[in-house]
């Protein structure tokens, strides 16, 4: 059976029609670029470009030549250097955490499958249904009961409880074969040799994906980084920036949010091609 679409094979071969729709797949292409890498682009521009520039002729392209001062000047007399290491921490922990609770999690209600496991699969579901701003005054008070406020451990903790990455894991390991795992059980393994030889190198592309999700959603996270870590030395790139604009120049300051993107776009770089492909998901979406 053939595709259908607004235009048959026979039109796509006339030779204006096939004109019009390249034309028209460049313009889009074109458009989504610009929408897409624009910001990027004209933030890496202007990180090295002086502030009168900016102001004067926001879109030329530096018209008075490049000022990498402004670059060192984030890192090293705005301490961009230790927010950014903040940030970095952050990341890894709450990476750590939500990696090693949506594995487990996942493959406790996927693999071993207990009795109780729609029960539970059906609370998971439900909490994605609840504001996070619900939440909030609950945890936050939790959170100082347990005289965890200017630690890392305030951030780290709350990041494992991420239904998503739960239920995104254990549909991914619904769509693996569950005669490995059988033939495993039969071999003797126990449910953490199972885990651990059997079940993570065969669970690289979601890793990859939930890895991605867990450092991005950390990175960007204001709110929360805001309320549980008042002192500034603690603080992420995320809530020390806007305080720090009120005191910087806008050219060290647009530098400073410049290096702020590196890791996300680099992260992206990395595990593009999961995304593209859609490998990664395809198990995630199995019925």
């Amino acid at each position: 059976m053939t595709d259908r679409g607004v235009l048959s094979n026979h039109d796509r071969k006339i030779p204006a029609v096939r004109r019009t729709i390249r034309t028209v797949q460049t313009l889009l292409l074109g458009g989504l670029l610009l929408v897409g890498l624009g910001p990027v682009l004209w933030l890496a521009k202007a990180a090295i470009t002086p502030t009168q520039d900016t102001l004067r002729s926001p879109l030329a392209l530096w018209p008075n030549g490049f000022d990498f001062a402004n670059l060192v000047t984030a890192w090293t007399r705005v301490e961009i250097d230790k927010y950014f290491l903040n940030t970095v921490l952050l990341a890894f922990g709450a990476w750590a955490v939500q990696l090693l609770v949506a594995m487990t999690a996942g493959f406790a209600l996927s693999v071993l499958r207990p009795r109780y496991r729609k029960v539970v699969t059906g609370v998971v579901l439900a909490t994605l249904f609840v504001p996070s701003v619900v939440l909030l005054v609950p945890l936050y008070l939790t959170i100082t009961d347990l005289s965890l406020i200017n630690s890392f451990w305030a951030v780290w903790l709350p990041a494992g409880a991420n239904a998503f990455n739960v239920l995104l894991v254990q549909r991914f390991l619904d769509g693996l074969p569950r005669e490995v795992f059988e033939a495993a059980t039969v071999d003797g393994a126990g449910p953490l040799r199972l885990f651990v030889s059997i079940v993570l190198p065969m669970s690289r592309p979601i890793l990859g994906v939930v890895s991605v999700f867990a450092v991005i959603a950390s990175w960007k996270d204001f709110l929360w980084p805001m309320l549980v870590l008042p002192d500034p030395a603690v603080q992420p790139l995320s809530v020390r920036l806007p305080a720090l604009q009120r005191f910087v120049e806008l050219d060290v300051f647009l530098a400073a949010l410049a290096i702020s993107t590196l890791i996300p776009v680099a992260l992206f770089l990395v595990f593009q091609r999961l995304f593209l492909n859609g490998s990664a998901l395809s198990g995630a979406v199995k019925g």
